[in-house]
């Protein structure tokens, strides 16, 4: 990507609106916001100039809202451009045209955010969120892209790195300075130090799996025998017919799939097939299914048949279901032959539900947000979240603490002592991207969209 050149976008999504926007960054911007808009003194820095856009053969396209940003002064940390045309496609179409015609290049996915990252003006888990933000479907997760463009991670990661560097400066003095009057070695305050930095490294690396909750949704399976009304349930959490609904038992085959939002918590909601003795060779590929699917659940609705007796689950589900991730819901309860099914799951959160009439409805919902909120590991007050990427750094350091506060607790030279640090020095510094690894970056800004 050269850094000379001058790259353009469009920053809104493609489709007619009230208003596009076209962003440019380089060094071509200046000339550009004078010649379309037919200008001889450069643009105001900063100001939204009300101007008539006029391409090369100095024809009016648009009466747009344009703003200039000097170097240094804008997102990328290059010269840019803001174009607010009409959210017409033809004339966003013509302007860009004009543009290309002008000398500059369409912009690749996350070139302009990979250009602020270059330019310093964020490390490299600002730049991710800006990713996040854009893709955010619940107000937890928001939440935390918020809070990492705002740095979160960064500052952790130097605060983590200061510690770190602590303990160094204690170990390196006696190998730099060997011959001073120095006192002797107290290894007591570096081991404690590594071991209170492994510990904190490992619940940061914890918060990996809050992180894919936040960004996938939360897995939750709809499961019980046939005909106790899974799928009806699932139309009415979601609002819509999402599952076929029949007295037939065995009419869901196999699972389907539907988000929806539970308080700030989005949900991945998923209608199962019946669990019984299956009948036929499809019916056992559904339960299959089912049982599969269990094993990457982090949350289960268990529908029982009020008028019918407990059902006898398969292990491999049984083994997978516990009291903070599940809740058992008796429905049917508006029938004369309805029963108790207390004695069934002590322990486990339990809703009584008549789904015709929406019965337990919001009484399900509250004890769903109930049981996300408290069986959740959320992270400390700092609200730090760490996503694989980091996860993977973070996990390599300390790895590197564990070798050194091994080889220090074995009385090894403090020479190598110091090498395993400076590594682990290294991994943290990949979290925020101090480090040259240009494939890395390739690939991670590649699943950004053009524009940003």
């Amino acid at each position: 990507m050269p850094t000379a050149d001058t790259i353009v976008a469009l920053s809104t999504p493609a489709g007619e609106s009230a208003i596009a926007v076209i962003r440019l960054s380089g060094p071509a911007c200046a000339d550009i916001g004078r010649a379309v808009t037919g200008r001889t003194k450069p643009l105001r820095r900063r100001f939204a100039h009300f101007a008539s856009y006029r391409d090369l053969a100095g024809t009016i396209v648009d009466d747009c809202v344009i703003t200039y940003y000097a170097d240094g002064q804008s997102f990328t940390g290059e010269a840019m451009l803001e174009i607010a045309p009409h959210g017409n496609p033809l004339i966003v179409h013509k302007i860009m045209t004009d543009l290309l015609a002008r000398g500059c290049r369409p912009a690749e996915p996350g070139e302009f955010t990979r250009t602020a990252f270059l330019n310093g003006k964020m490390d490299l888990s600002q730049a991710e969120a800006v990713s996040d933000l854009i893709r955010a479907r619940s107000d937890r997760s928001l939440e935390a892209a918020q809070r990492q463009l705002h740095g979160s991670v960064g500052r952790k990661m130097s605060e983590l790195t200061e510690r770190l560097l602590g303990v160094m400066a204690q170990l390196e003095a006696y190998i730099d300075f060997p011959e001073e009057d120095l006192p002797g070695e107290d290894q007591a305050g570096p081991a404690r130090e590594l071991r209170q930095l492994i510990s904190d490294m490992e619940e940061l690396i914890e918060t990996q799996r809050y992180a894919a909750l936040l960004h996938e949704g939360i897995k939750t399976l709809i499961v019980g025998e046939p005909n106790v009304g899974k799928s009806s349930l699932i139309n009415a959490l979601t609002g819509s017919e999402r599952s076929i609904v029949s007295e037939i038992p065995g009419t869901t085959r196999d699972y389907i799939s539907a988000f929806l939002m539970i308080g700030p918590w989005r949900i991945e909601v998923l209608d199962t097939a019946g669990l019984h003795e299956a009948g036929n060779a499809i019916e056992k590929i559904g339960i299959d299914h089912t049982i599969e699917q269990s094993e990457t659940a982090d949350f289960f609705l268990l529908v029982l048949d009020a008028t019918a007796p407990s059902p006898t689950l398969p292990d491999a589900l049984v083994q997978r279901m516990r009291s903070d991730n599940t809740i058992v819901i008796v429905n049917k309860t508006d029938l004369p032959e309805a029963r108790d099914h207390k004695t069934f799951l002590p322990g486990f959160r339990q809703v009584r539900t008549a789904l015709p009439d929406g019965t337990g409805l919001n009484e399900l919902r509250t004890q769903w947000l109930a049981a996300i909120d408290a069986g959740l590991k959320r992270p400390q007050e700092d609200g730090v979240v760490v996503n694989a990427r980091h996860a993977a750094s973070l996990g390599r350091a300390v790895e590197a603490l564990r070798m050194a506060s091994d080889k220090l607790g074995k009385g090894e030279h403090t020479e190598l002592v110091a090498a395993e640090l400076r590594d682990a020095v290294g991994f943290i510094g990949e979290v925020v991207g101090r480090v040259d690894n240009e494939r890395m970056l390739d690939s991670l800004f590649k699943q950004f969209c053009i524009g940003k």
